[in-house]
């Protein structure tokens, strides 16, 4: 029997992309699910594009029910694994996947992280503080935002020409190339 992730999103979706892209023709894991709290997000489109199952939720469903974790059991989810979700995770969640929730941060986390360090923002400051170098962090997800123990961590160069896009593509490379290769390992070690 496959083992089996959700991805939560909230935008554009290019890491679950990625991660559809990975596990496509695995025999062993498979996408059974993206969730997202933005009608309007591109990750909708591209779970379409692989015939993945989505669902919308609003912030009512995610902090005052148990349905999002009912579906995530009803479909027997392994792994829970963010890609530009934005919103923290209710501790309910956590304790019903403990260990089972990743995420990936577009700086070398405990640097630019927390509240509202997402995306551009994180790029941005990356930028003010004048750094020689970014990089990405993929860490497990606790009850704050970015403070989880860290699974993996992988740098890059910046430039003193560098501008923002080219910061955020660097990144972005590096997100793309790791993310999948660190799921598979995740998951295979968990116990079905």
């Amino acid at each position: 029997m496959k083992k089996r992730i959700a991805i939560f999103a909230s935008g554009s979706g290019s890491n679950a992309q990625k991660l559809m892209e990975h596990f496509k023709r695995s025999p062993e894991v498979e996408i059974a699910l993206v969730l997202t709290n933005n009608p309007d997000a591109y990750v909708l489109q591209r779970a379409d594009n692989f015939e993945i199952p989505s669902h919308i939720f609003d912030r009512n469903e995610f902090y005052h029910t148990d349905h999002i974790i009912d579906l995530l059991k009803n479909l027997e989810v392994d792994l829970i694994v963010l890609a530009g979700f934005l919103w923290l995770i209710p501790k309910k969640l956590i304790h019903e996947y403990p260990g089972r929730i990743i995420n990936i941060h577009p700086a070398i986390l405990p640097k630019f992280g927390g509240k509202g360090m997402y995306g551009d923002h994180v790029h941005k400051a990356v930028m003010e503080a004048n750094e020689t170098e970014g990089g990405i962090t993929i860490h497990y997800v606790n009850e704050n935002y970015d403070e989880g123990e860290y699974i993996y961590q992988a740098k890059y160069r910046i430039d003193k020409d560098d501008n923002l896009e080219l910061i955020k593509f660097k990144g972005q490379q590096l997100e793309h190339q790791h993310y999948p290769r660190v799921v598979e390992t995740i998951i295979k070690k968990i116990k079905k």
